[in-house]
């Protein structure tokens, strides 16, 4: 028996903003009467449509790929419990732009490349924190 209540909460929930199933699962997890219940709801919403990793995996891309490299952002989306296929194929295009987006991401919070070796190293750490790659950081951070 499926519980509509469980279905119309998970439905409110993916109004809002796509969720991976996981995260779902735990969000209703309090609302559920057994794990049956919870199973079958999530099942009817995959079925119908309404829950997509695929989809949620777009969206996260898209809210993060501005701030964060492509690495933080494999890791964030195998905390959500994605498939490695799938984080494989929605990451593919990020590798390419992952320079320009941490060149943006440097200037708009620097602007010059540094010459303190302790104020170089900063700007580093800054752009490491955010998950961009070794190589990356240091074409953009080395001097012209």
């Amino acid at each position: 028996m499926k519980d509509s209540s469980l279905i119309q909460r998970g439905l409110a929930a993916l109004a809002r903003r796509e969720y991976s199933a996981a995260e779902l699962k735990r969000k209703l997890a309090a609302h559920a009467a057994s794990d049956e219940a919870l199973e079958e709801a999530l099942k009817a919403l995959k079925d119908r449509g309404y829950l997509s990793e695929a989809r949620f995996a777009e969206s996260f891309i898209r809210r993060q790929a501005a701030r964060k490299g492509t690495s933080f952002i494999k890791q964030s989306l195998k905390q959500h419990q994605l498939s490695a296929e799938l984080i494989a194929t929605v990451t593919t295009d990020l590798q390419a732009s992952e320079e320009s987006r941490a060149r943006q991401l440097w200037e708009r919070r620097f602007g010059e490349v540094a010459v303190d070796p302790k104020e170089r190293l900063r700007q580093m750490r800054f752009l490491a924190s955010r998950g961009f790659s070794h190589d990356v950081i240091r074409r953009i951070t080395r001097e012209d």
